[in-house]
C-alpha cells in the first residue's frame, strides 16, 4: 500500500468511527506535554536518506506492493544480503545513502533538492538501554508533511500535517544495538492537505523537528494543563497514563511561591488542582516575563515546565493584558532562520535571534507566528523574552472547505497546537485561519474550528486573519470588512495590501476609510510592501526600492491610527523568506521581499520607521 493510499485510509476510518464532535479533533496517541523537556534520547544528527521520485520504496510499478529489493524499511543488511547471494537485487541501500544532519528541512541537503517534491526515507540507526519498567515512546516534533514510521521492519504508524508533534510508542520493541528507524517523508500535497498545494512560502519538506526516544515510568503524566483563572486561582488539569492511572495520588508543586497540593485521580486517570490565589505571584507579561518551576508528581513520574501566568482578555474594543489595556506592537514572523541558504534549522539560538530582532530592534512585544503552528524552541524563547503571541494552523486559501476528511484534519491539526502549547504564557490568541474566501461551508468549516477553540482552551482570544472588500464614498475608497465569521471571533484581524496590491496611491491612503465593526479589537494581521535590500531611488521611488517600501509604512500607519478600535498590527514581514511564486530576476529570485530585513538580516529603511513609530505608542503608554 502507497504512503499516500495508507494515510487516506487512516482518515477515512476515523471519520467513520468517529463519536461525539471532540472525539474527532482530539490526536491519536500520547500528548507528551512538554516534551521537549523531558529526560530522553535525541536522535538528531546524522541519518541516511534516499529520495524517491517515483515511489518505488512504497508500491511496484503495476500499483502493487513494493517489491524486496525497493522496501527502503525492510530490516535488511543490503551489503550482506547481496555478498551472500548472487542473484539477489537492490535498488537502495540505507546504510550507505548520502547523509544529512537533521533535524532540517532537504533543501539543506543538496543543491537539486531545493525545489523537490515528493517522497524521501530517512534512516537513523541507533542502540537503545531501556530501564526495566520503563516505557519508551518515539517522538517527532514535526515531519513535513506526511509521515510513515517504521522500526526494524514494523510499521508504527503514520501522520498528517507539517508542524505538530506525534509519537509512538514503542515498549518491547527496541534492540540493545542497532535499532533501524525509518521514516518516509512525503511532502507532495493535495486538494484535501491543510495547507493546500499552493502557497506562499517554501514547503521544505523532511524532519524539520527534534526527534527523541522519551522514557517514563508505566505510569506517567502525560497531559497537565497548568495556567491562571479569572478569579486570581492557579488552575492545574492532569491527566495520567498508565495501568494505576487511577485512583494515583498526585502531587503539584511550585516552589518559588510556597505552593503545594495533592489531589487523587478519577477512573480514567485524571485529577483537577486549584491553588487560591497566591499572594505573591508575579503575573507574566512583555516587561515582566516571569515563569515558575512547575513540578507535578505521580508515583515514579516526575513533569516538569517552565509557565508563566497572566490572563487575557478583551474589554469592548481593547484587548487586556492582566487586566490592563495592551496595544500590540508586532511583526510576522515565518519559521525560517537567517542566512543565505535556510533549511528550517530552528534551533533555539536561532529562535532568539529572529526574535530579538522583533523584540529589541522594533520594540516589540507581539509576534504572528505565520502560517502555521512553530516549533517548541520559538514559544520557548516567547516565552522567556515576553513576546505576546499568536498561533495559528495553516486553513490558508483553498482548503477543500465542503470535505469532511479536510475539517478532520484541519481540527485535528488545532488541538495538537494547542495541547502542546496552552502553557505558554506568550500565546494570547489562537487563530483557525488565513485569508479564506466567503462561502457557506467556509463559514461552517471556520465556525467549527472556533468551537473547537473554546472547548480545547476557553482562556485565550480567537481570531483568524480576513479579507476585506472596497467600495467608494464620494472622492475616497471605503475598505468593506462583511464577513460572517467576524461575529464569531473575540478579536477581529484583517490582511490589508493597500497601496501595494490594487490601484491606491500611497499618497491617498490616509483618506480611506474602514467601515468594520467597532464592538471588538481590530488588528491588522498583514500589511506590507516588498523592497529588495539595497535598491535605492530617492527621486521617484517605485516598487521593489527600500525608499518605498518606507513611504508605505509611513503612509498606511497614519491610515490605521484613525481607526476607533485599532488594537494593534503585525506588518508583513519580518525578514524576506524563501517562496517559489516569486520569480521575478535580481529583484526577487524566489524570495518574498516583503520583510523589513533582507534574508541575511541587512535592515531595510522601513525597519527603523515602524521602529520609531513603536517606541513614540510605547513612550505615549500604549
Amino acid at each position: 500500500m502507497s504512503m499516500r493510499i495508507f494515510v487516506r485510509w487512516i482518515a477515512a476510518i476515523m471519520v467513520a468511527l468517529a463519536g461525539p464532535a471532540m472525539a474527532q479533533v482530539m490526536p491519536d496517541g500520547p500528548v507528551l506535554a512538554a516534551a521537549d523537556l523531558r529526560d530522553g534520547q535525541s536522535l538528531d544528527g546524522e541519518w541516511t536518506y534516499s529520495i524517491d521520485p517515483y515511489r518505488d520504496g512504497a508500491a511496484g510499478f503495476h500499483g502493487g506492493p513494493a517489491g524486496e529489493g525497493h522496501r527502503r524499511y525492510d530490516d535488511t543488511d543490503v551489503t550482506a544480503r547481496t555478498a551472500g547471494d548472487p542473484i539477489a537485487l537492490y535498488e537502495y541501500d540505507m546504510d550507505g545513502s548520502p547523509k544529512a544532519r537533521l533535524p532540517e528541512s532537504w533543501t539543506g541537503h543538496a543543491l537539486e533538492m531545493r525545489h523537490y517534491e515528493g517522497l524521501v526515507w530517512y534512516q537513523k540507526r541507533f542502540d537503545a538501554e531501556p530501564a526495566p519498567g520503563e516505557r519508551q515512546f518515539l517522538r517527532f516534533g514535526a515531519v513535513n508533511y506526511h509521515a510513515e514510521v517504521w522500526l526494524n521492519g514494523k510499521l508504527l504508524g503514520a501522520h498528517e500535517g507539517g508542524f505538530t508533534p506525534f509519537a509512538f510508542e514503542v515498549t518491547g520493541k527496541l534492540r540493545p544495538e542497532g535499532n533501524r528507524l525509518v521514516v518516509g517523508v512525503d511532502s507532495q500535497r493535495d486538494g484535501l492537505s491543510i495547507p493546500p498545494p499552493v502557497t506562499d512560502w517554501e514547503t521544505y519538506g523532511g524532519i524539520t523537528r527534534s526527534v527523541h526516544l522519551i522514557g517514563v515510568p508505566e505510569t506517567f503524566v502525560d497531559d497537565a494543563w497548568v495556567r491562571l483563572a479569572d478569579d486570581g486561582s492557579i488552575v492545574a488539569d492532569i491527566a495520567l497514563d498508565g495501568p494505576e492511572a487511577a485512583g494515583r495520588t498526585v502531587r503539584l508543586l511550585i516552589g518559588e511561591i510556597d505552593a503545594e497540593r495533592f489531589a487523587t485521580t478519577d477512573a480514567q486517570g485524571r485529577a483537577r488542582i486549584v491553588i487560591p490565589k497566591p499572594a505573591e505571584l508575579s503575573l507574566w507579561s512583555p516587561g515582566n516575563p516571569k515563569l515558575y518551576n512547575v513540578v507535578i508528581e505521580a508515583g515514579e513520574d516526575v513533569w516538569f515546565d517552565r509557565i508563566g501566568f497572566r490572563t487575557i482578555a478583551t474589554d469592548g474594543p481593547r484587548i487586556l493584558l492582566n487586566g490592563e489595556p495592551v496595544f500590540l506592537r508586532g511583526i510576522s514572523v515565518h519559521e525560517e532562520e537567517l542566512g543565505a541558504d535556510p533549511a528550517r534549522r530552528i534551533t533555539p539560538e536561532a529562535a532568539r535571534e529572529l526574535l530579538s530582532l522583533a523584540k529589541d530592534g522594533l520594540d516589540a512585544n507581539f509576534v504572528r507566528l505565520a502560517h502555521y503552528p512553530h516549533g517548541e524552541a520559538m514559544l520557548r524563547a516567547a516565552d522567556e523574552m515576553g513576546l505576546i503571541v499568536w498561533s495559528e494552523i495553516p486553513v490558508y486559501w483553498r482548503i477543500a472547505f465542503d470535505d469532511p476528511v479536510a475539517l478532520d484534519k484541519a481540527r485535528r491539526m488545532l488541538a495538537e497546537n494547542i495541547l502542546r502549547d496552552r502553557n505558554r504564557a506568550s500565546i494570547a490568541l489562537w487563530s483557525v485561519g488565513n485569508e479564506t474566501p466567503l462561502s457557506d461551508a467556509r463559514n461552517t468549516f471556520m465556525r467549527k474550528l472556533v468551537a473547537d477553540v473554546r472547548e480545547l482552551d476557553p482562556h485565550r482570544l480567537v481570531t483568524a486573519a480576513l479579507l476585506t472588500g472596497q467600495d467608494r464614498e464620494g472622492d475616497h475608497p471605503v475598505m468593506v470588512m462583511d464577513d460572517p465569521l467576524a461575529g464569531a471571533l473575540d478579536v477581529m484581524a484583517i490582511n490589508a495590501y493597500n497601496g501595494w496590491y490594487g490601484p491606491d496611491r500611497l499618497a491617498d491612503l490616509p483618506a480611506i476609510e474602514w467601515d468594520v465593526p467597532q464592538d471588538k479589537p481590530l488588528l491588522f494581521s498583514e500589511v506590507g510592501a516588498g523592497a529588495t535590500a539595497g535598491r535605492h531611488e530617492p527621486d521617484l521611488p517605485t516598487k521593489f526600492s527600500e525608499e518605498y517600501q518606507a513611504e508605505y509604512y509611513r503612509q498606511t500607519l497614519a491610515m490605521l491610527a484613525q481607526i476607533p478600535n485599532f488594537a494593534g498590527i503585525s506588518p508583513w514581514i519580518l525578514k524576506d523568506f524563501r517562496s517559489p511564486r516569486r520569480q521575478r530576476p535580481v529583484i526577487q529570485d524566489g524570495w518574498n521581499r516583503k520583510g523589513l530585513v533582507s534574508e541575511t538580516g541587512e535592515r531595510k529603511q522601513a525597519f527603523e520607521v515602524l521602529a520609531q513609530w513603536y517606541r513614540e505608542r510605547e513612550a505615549s503608554g500604549e
